[in-house]
């Protein structure tokens, strides 16, 4: 089994710093464009543009851990900045299954690079998940922050089933979108 090494650390090091800027810049466009969901659409929006750093981390780094490392970057900050307090779970959890389906199988190799960078687009989803999930606990964890039911309901404006349908499937879309697009820069830019 092929171990990470303090270079390969470093270079993790750098690309889970650029994935965290592509996650805050997926932010800042959802938060400025689509003010009342734009929080259910950040996952989407990262997927749909960070496909090359994905690609860049499974290729240059092909090394069970690499992937997680990067990933749980976002658990990291989930958990130190206080978002609610299962929100960084998926953002371990869904970089871990990714990494093992990238290092451990067998998949032919396009359609695993798919697949794991679909499911590791899913890690994002930490923040919104208990929206729908845990309703009642994520309104109390807002209250005892001090905010007040003008904000919770800004919260929740936008959460429906249809919206976690909505959300949830352009996940897989985007994934799938960007995916394309960070092969074409990959190949580009970075393969040689």
């Amino acid at each position: 089994m092929k171990k990470l090494k303090v270079q390969d650390l470093i270079s993790i090091g750098v690309y889970a710093t650029v994935y965290f800027f592509t996650v805050f810049i997926a932010t800042m466009l959802m938060r400025f464009t689509v003010p009342v969901f734009h929080s259910l659409l950040v996952p989407s929006m990262s997927a749909l543009i960070s496909g090359t750093i994905y690609l860049i981390v499974a290729n240059k780094i092909p090394k069970f851990g690499a992937i997680t490392i990067v990933g749980s970057v976002m658990a990291v900050f989930f958990f130190a900045f206080g978002y609610f307090p299962l929100a960084f779970l998926p953002s371990f959890l869904f970089p871990l299954l990714a990494d093992f389906v990238q290092t451990k199988t067998k998949i032919a190799d396009k359609s695993k690079i798919m697949l794991s960078y679909t499911i590791f687009s899913f890690g994002l989803t930490g923040p919104i998940l208990p929206l729908w999930f845990m309703r009642d606990a994520y309104i109390d964890s807002l209250l005892a922050k001090g905010k007040d039911m003008t904000y919770v309901n800004s919260v929740f404006e936008g959460v429906s089933t249809a919206s976690f349908f909505v959300s949830m499937i352009l996940v897989v879309i985007t994934s799938f979108v960007g995916l394309k697009i960070g092969q074409i820069i990959y190949n580009k830019h970075f393969a040689k």
